[in-house]
């Protein structure tokens, strides 16, 4: 019975960041859409993009995710933890989306950033779990 009441956090948790996550990538996947359509190049739209993304997810993972007992887990000691884990993933994804532009095109790099950024997610789960919102 212990070992059950130990996972059902982690389904929750888990559950609430893929709602999260699925907001996050739409605002993110937008961002860049709209800004690479505009004539930005990849690299800096895909970073544009994930900072919209980031803010937001930051924002609602803390307050709903990963919150103990109501009690958001938010402030500037977090973000510092959080802007270390998020700026190698934004790095990994730039150079990813970037390449996919370079290689084969904006539009397929349009298509390929969510399928990136879901990769990147499972990685980021357990890095915001257990580094930034611990």
């Amino acid at each position: 019975m212990p070992r059950r009441l130990l996972r059902q956090p982690l389904f929750r948790e888990g559950g609430s960041f893929v709602a999260v996550g699925l907001l996050q990538l739409l605002v993110d996947w937008l961002a860049f859409v709209l800004l690479t359509a505009l004539g930005v190049p990849a690299a800096p739209g895909n970073v544009a993009g994930r900072i919209c993304g980031a803010l937001l997810g930051f924002w609602l993972n803390g307050r709903v995710t990963f919150a103990r007992d109501g009690r958001p887990r938010l402030g500037w000691v977090r973000f510092a933890r959080f802007l270390a884990v998020w700026l190698p993933l934004t790095a990994i994804s730039t150079l990813l989306v970037g390449a996919v532009a370079s290689a084969l095109g904006l539009h397929l790099a349009w298509l390929a950033k969510p399928l990136v950024e879901g990769v990147l997610a499972v990685v980021a789960f357990f890095l915001w779990r257990h580094v930034v919102y611990r």
